[in-house]
């Protein structure tokens, strides 16, 4: 591929790219030397998984990848005990340093299933950042001002607001530009919520005579809630090892107006594909659908993910109870039943006072029929009884 081509692919779908002349001209470079860039990403273990969100950066990097490049996935078990702060309006709860390196083998592991593992080099940024000085220190914390770490937003409005702001934070985006340094890093890629650590990271590598890393910036993905990032902290996220039936279902719970931006973010769908679809008479629904099974299958292979859609459309179309639902005995005075007494005595469900909530929600429905909160039922043999979307239930005779 020749340097103009490289340049249009590694540009399509990222937000910004700082500078396209300067990558253009290390691409050449790379192509004339034959020595491969080196493109950095960073990722804190802060949390054992790597959710959807990381994976718009994961394919980008494939894509240096296939073109020939060395890709650092550069893991911050040292920047991971400080937590970036970037977003955050406290100070992150310091980790230890156990926990870390237990998040970082998972990190490693997950970020297979993307990347070419035989193409890949694993660095920790303990090695060169455990060892300075404090002479070494004063050195790399001369190379920003106070005021420029208080252009950050998230900073500035913390120290405007009169909440806590610790020194070890500010010294996150010079502990990241260091990293820069210490791989001689041609290209760095991150998510729009980086731009400020990235940034710092081509003044810190100027200050130490290198030439500046390219930065590209990737999307943020919405997560669950179709309002925040996807984010680990925020709850709002999928795992890419969460088992098939929980990522399936998951993807069918976004809202509509999030599955286009899915699709092309983590699927390459066109981007108007699914507008144009829906304006065609076409049920959001069935797009959601596809969109979950593409999904699945990305992790999980194409008879998990065929086997997820005929689950779900047995159990949410055709309001059929799943094979695997938990089968219990008939309750005391089963003919003849409190509603509220039988969802109580139901397993997961705390006290009566649950119970009667759900009942009220118009949550619970038994052989098909919703349940009043007020209500008399019968019970039976192969009765069943489903709770809010999820949760089924099947009483019979025998169950143990």
């Amino acid at each position: 591929m020749d340097v103009q081509a490289q340049l249009d692919l590694l540009c399509r779908g990222t937000v910004e790219v700082v500078q396209p002349d300067t990558l253009r001209r290390k691409l050449e470079r790379s192509r004339e030397t034959g020595r491969p860039l080196v493109v950095k990403l960073g990722l804190d273990p802060t949390a054992p998984d790597i959710h959807l969100g990381h994976t718009v950066v994961l394919e980008k990097l494939r894509q240096f990848q296939e073109l020939g490049h060395q890709v650092v996935l550069l893991i911050g078990d040292f920047t991971g005990r400080v937590g970036d702060p970037t977003d955050r309006t406290a100070t992150r709860r310091q980790l230890s340093a156990r926990e870390v390196d237990e998040f970082a083998r998972t990190y490693v592991e997950q970020a297979a299933k993307i990347l070419d593992r035989s193409r890949l080099e694993i660095r920790y940024n303990s090695e060169w950042l455990a060892p300075l000085t404090f002479q070494d220190l004063i050195e790399l914390m001369a190379q920003m001002t106070v005021a420029r770490v208080l252009e950050r937003e998230d900073f500035h409005r913390r120290f405007t607001g009169h909440l806590p702001l610790y020194l070890h934070e500010l010294l996150y985006p010079l502990m990241q530009g260091y990293d820069s340094v210490a791989l001689q890093a041609d290209v760095e890629l991150g998510g729009t919520d980086q731009r400020f650590n990235i940034m710092t990271a081509r003044q810190i590598q100027e200050a130490y005579g290198q030439e500046p890393e390219v930065a590209i910036f990737m999307p943020l993905l919405e997560g669950l809630d179709g309002v925040r990032k996807m984010s680990k902290s925020a709850g709002n996220y999928i795992g890419i090892t969460e088992p098939p039936q929980d990522m399936y279902g998951k993807v069918m719970s976004i809202p509509d107006g999030l599955i286009g931006r899915w699709g092309t973010l983590l699927l390459g769908w066109p981007p108007d594909v699914v507008e144009a679809g829906v304006r065609a008479g076409d049920n959001p629904r069935d797009w959601k659908a596809r969109l979950a099974r593409e999904i699945v299958a990305r992790f999980w292979g194409p008879e998990a993910a065929a086997e997820q859609e005929a689950r779900w459309d047995r159990t949410f179309r055709r309001g059929e109870v799943p094979p695997d639902a938990p089968r219990l005995p008939l309750p005391a005075g089963a003919e003849d039943l409190a509603a509220v007494d039988l969802v109580a005595g139901l397993p997961g469900i705390a006290s009566r006072g649950e119970a009667r909530r759900l009942l009220s929600q118009g949550g619970v429905t038994l052989d098909g029929v919703r349940l009043d909160k007020d209500q008399r039922v019968a019970v039976r043999p192969g009765s069943w009884v489903r709770v809010g979307r999820h949760r089924f239930f099947r009483f019979e005779d025998d169950a143990r």
